[in-house]
């Protein structure tokens, strides 16, 4: 026997019959109980409907019905409801939190009527779910239309809080929880940017009304931290946690610094210190503006703070305000020199550096006075690359800045940064006198020649060079004897750039690497294939750094060699082939090397340097002295070291220790704290 058809109209109206039953049923309307089993009918009402044959498949009547009972049940039952309280605001938010349970509940009982409509032929016309249509709904037909009253009504209630009187906070929470449960964006935009233009606005008066009363100004502050801490337990009874640190920053700002001017006449006023908490929430303050600032761009940040608050300005350059923010910024000195570093790019790859610029660098240096010779080291790394890598930087723009740090600073401070710039200035001249004395095409070689000692120390390993290179490298070294005596040239391999022309299926690709890369590549003129320890023997080259180099060739964004297997680590079993399938839509392309952090290393440097600045003071304040007690040395020792950085007194008195055991003091035999030079 054939099924019987379901006819839409009368299938529809048994659906509808129970759906009307549901309505009433959220709403808590007088209804008798719905059962499982009226649940399974109407499922399987809805499951015959939609599986019936064509012209009987009436899955899309039936969603677009769904969908309409939605909409007409916003429009007749939800938004009337909620325009009938509009008068008072308790009375408006808990309606919201009533109707929108409710209209979950039924959206929700939708949901499962029409599943078998939701698993196929939602799916297969990629429509919104039930759900979703739902809830759209709810949004577009009633929160927008009421949004703005909602968003008065909870403000006045926050408003009255701070005021003092009580209020349903349950109410509060559930209006809240329901921004959220349609998106954290109606949250941020909707809600929370009002709240905080309110409560800025709120302490601003509030802050004004206290000042110009007879209050003292630890009345002032205690209010101040009294209405901090309630605004931490708002957040903690009905606000979403991510507003803490905004409202906080926002409070603080309208308490504090908004009014600093007046709070400081107050307090000279009155005869008192009282700064204490002012400075510990600027410091904070500051902490927060730069926490979430990546690093390009912290430096600056910092810099607008200080052009905007002028410390020294408003609180007459109080001592505790100054600490704070060196406390604040502490350890920026590497950032410190990326930025400069980044200006002087950015600018004078276009346009002169200006002397604002230079000015704003140098003030900030006085806020990381404990640590000037790290960021000096860091700025020399900098000024190196932007030397040896030829960046179109002019060496009199670079003298500017140093000019200007040197002015801050002693002489020391930028003696090995003047001293770079200069060797690059005669490694200029050396370069067309080899081209003068080379006088023949085939060797296209530039040397740049450095100082030992004045540049930044480099990683450097042995490797085999081919016949090429070690033509050119004797070529130089017999120019160079005929030009100085008694100095020994070491080679630097690894800041070494080479150009190799690349013969590709497709086309010839001209391949910017490394001398020590230009090395790997070479290997392949003769052999097509080659496998690690191939390489290694006739590179003669450490693991660790042949995996540097080979992981550059075949692992990175340019596989110039094919690696098996194809993984993305290299290890002593590999086997490396040239990639001759290689092509790029360039004709020129740079293989860079895996970057490494030199931080460390950098800090290594300066704690080595910091030991040979404290025993060449120790020396000179005892050899000025003779004799000297322990902690007069100690004393005079960090005053003269505090110009570049803060000494440690532990490492002072262990260096004391070892300039006796090189002979250069003696512990006086009748009293163990009193030194003496030895010339």
């Amino acid at each position: 026997m054939e099924p019987k058809i379901i006819d839409f109209e009368q299938g529809w109206d048994y659906i509808e019959t129970g759906i009307t039953a549901l309505k009433r049923h959220s709403e808590s309307l007088p209804v008798p109980k719905f059962t499982l089993e009226q649940y399974c009918d109407l499922y399987t009402a809805v499951y015959k409907m939609c599986v019936q044959k064509s012209p009987y498949d009436f899955s899309s009547q039936l969603y677009q019905k769904c969908c309409e009972t939605m909409e007409e049940y916003m429009n007749s039952t939800v938004l009337p409801a909620l325009n009938e309280k509009l008068g008072d605001e308790y009375m408006l938010l808990r309606e919201l939190v009533e109707r929108w349970s409710n209209y979950k509940v039924l959206v929700r009982a939708l949901s499962h009527i029409f599943f078998y409509l939701q698993r196929f032929f939602i799916v297969r016309e990629s429509l919104p779910s039930i759900e979703t249509v739902g809830m759209g709904y709810f949004r577009d037909l009633v929160y927008n239309k009421l949004q703005s009253k909602v968003r008065e009504a909870v403000l006045a209630l926050v408003d009255k809080e701070r005021e003092g009187e009580d209020i349903d906070r349950k109410v509060t929470k559930r209006v809240l929880e329901f921004y959220i449960e349609i998106g954290m964006e109606r949250y941020e935009q909707d809600f929370e940017s009002f709240m905080l233009k309110d409560t800025a606005s709120y302490y601003s008066r509030k802050a004004s009304s206290w000042i110009q009363e007879d209050d003292s100004i630890n009345d002032y502050i205690f209010k101040s931290e009294q209405c901090l801490q309630k605004e931490k337990e708002r957040v903690s009874h009905y606000l979403h946690f991510s507003s803490e640190p905004k409202l906080v920053k926002v409070v603080e700002h309208e308490l504090f610094v908004v009014h600093e001017n007046q709070i400081l006449e107050k307090t000279h006023a009155e005869k008192q210190i009282g700064l204490g908490p002012l400075a510990k929430i600027f410091k904070q303050h500051v902490e927060d503006t730069t926490i979430n600032a990546k690093e390009q761009v912290l430096i600056r940040k910092v810099i607008e703070l200080h052009e905007v608050y002028m410390v020294t300005e408003c609180f007459q350059s109080h001592t505790l305000f100054h600490k704070d923010l060196k406390r604040a910024v502490a350890g920026s000195d590497a950032l410190l020199a990326t930025f400069c570093d980044r200006i002087i790019l950015k600018k004078w790859g276009s346009e002169e550096l200006s002397e604002e610029d230079i000015e704003k660098v140098v003030m900030f240096l006085a806020y990381i006075s404990d640590e000037k010779d790290i960021f000096a080291e860091f700025y020399r790394k900098k000024l190196a690359l932007r030397l040896l890598l030829n960046r179109g930087v002019s060496d009199d723009h670079e003298r500017s800045i140093l000019t200007k740090l040197k002015q801050q600073n002693r002489g020391q401070f930028t003696f090995k940064m003047e001293r770079m710039i200069n060797d690059l200035t005669l490694s200029r001249e050396n370069q067309n006198s080899f081209k003068e004395y080379v006088a023949k095409p085939g060797i296209g070689l530039t040397v740049t020649v450095l100082t030992s000692g004045i540049w930044p120390s480099y990683k450097t390993f042995g490797i085999n060079l081919p016949n090429e290179m070690v033509k050119c490298v004797e070529v130089f070294k017999e120019f160079y004897e005929t030009k100085t005596k008694g100095r020994k040239l070491t080679w630097i391999h690894s800041l070494g750039t080479c150009h190799v022309n690349g013969k590709f299926d497709q086309k010839s690709i001209e391949l910017i690497v490394s001398t020590h890369q230009a090395v790997v590549l070479l290997l392949f003129n003769t052999k097509d294939k080659l496998s690690y320890n191939d390489i290694q023997t006739q590179l003669n080259v450490g693991h660790e750094d042949l995996v540097w180099l080979l992981y550059s060739l075949s692992c990175g964004k340019y596989k110039i060699l094919i690696k098996e297997p194809a993984t993305e680590t290299v290890s002593r079993t590999d086997v490396f082939e040239f990639n001759s399938k290689f092509t790029a839509r360039m004709c020129r392309v740079k293989i860079p090397l895996p970057h490494v952090n030199d931080k460390k290393k950098v800090i290594e440097d300066v704690d080595k340097d910091r030991r040979y600045a404290i025993d060449a003071t120790i020396v000179r304040i005892m050899k000025g002295k003779k004799a000297l007690g322990l902690q007069q040395l100690v004393s005079e020792c960090v005053q003269q070291l505090n110009q570049m950085f803060k000494p440690d007194i532990k490492t002072i008195k262990m260096r004391i220790e070892d300039l006796i055991t090189r002979d250069y003091l003696e512990r006086d035999r009748e009293n163990p704290n009193m030194f003496r030079y030895l010339a």
